[in-house]
This record gives C-alpha cells, structure tokens and sequence, in this order.
C-alpha cells in the first residue's frame, strides 16, 4: 500500500481511515499513537484486574482473622499499568484512600473496547 496513492486520488480518505483504524496493535502507529498501552492487551488487562481482586479480598480475609489488638495490615498494591505515569488504568483497582476509587467513565469504556 502506497500512501501517496491517497495524494495521487487512487485511494480514498474513507479507505485509507479504515485501513489505519484496523492496524493490528503491534503495529508501529499503535505504539506510536497509543505508547506503552499498546503492548496490552485486553486479556493483559483483565488478568491484572483479577490479580487484584484476588488480593484484595486475601487482605479483606486476612483482616478480618486477625488478632484484634495486632497492627492492621497494609492493603496491596495494585498491579502497575501502562500509561497516565503508572497509575491503574480503569477497572476497578484497588486503591489506599477510598476518596480517590472511582469507575471508569463512559468515555474511557468507549476507548478501552474500540468503540
């Protein structure tokens, strides 16, 4: 595919927009575009969302056993993601202060599943 088939008319905005919108996320303009979230993917994602579910609720376990008058446990860490300076990417992610837990909203849904 040449892209000066675009300047030259042969190849049409539409089809040269379908062609970049479909490059698999590997691809160079991926990563360019996208930068360190390229490299996962969503099963990436969802399995460091249940590596985080799983240790929340060990902690909760944990707490809730434990001696009453022993020092309270730490809660864990969230999985680092990729992009927003190492901050968890949307899905519920455990986080120390319950002031800062909120959902994802609409727009970052939209973008997380392409739509």
């Amino acid at each position: 595919m040449d892209l000066l088939d675009w300047h030259r008319g042969t190849l049409t905005t539409r089809r040269l927009a379908v062609l970049v919108r479909h490059l698999p996320p590997e691809s160079a303009f991926a990563r360019a575009h996208e930068g360190e979230r390229a490299e996962w993917t969503l099963t990436d994602h969802l399995l460091a969302a249940a590596v985080d579910h799983l240790a929340i609720g060990n902690w909760m376990f944990a707490s809730v056993n434990r001696d009453e008058y022993a020092d309270p446990l730490d809660p864990p860490e969230a999985v680092p993601r990729p992009g927003a300076g190492g901050a968890p990417t949307p899905g519920g992610t455990p986080a120390r202060d319950s002031s800062t837990v909120r959902g994802p909203s609409g727009a970052e849904l939209a973008q997380f599943f392409g739509a």
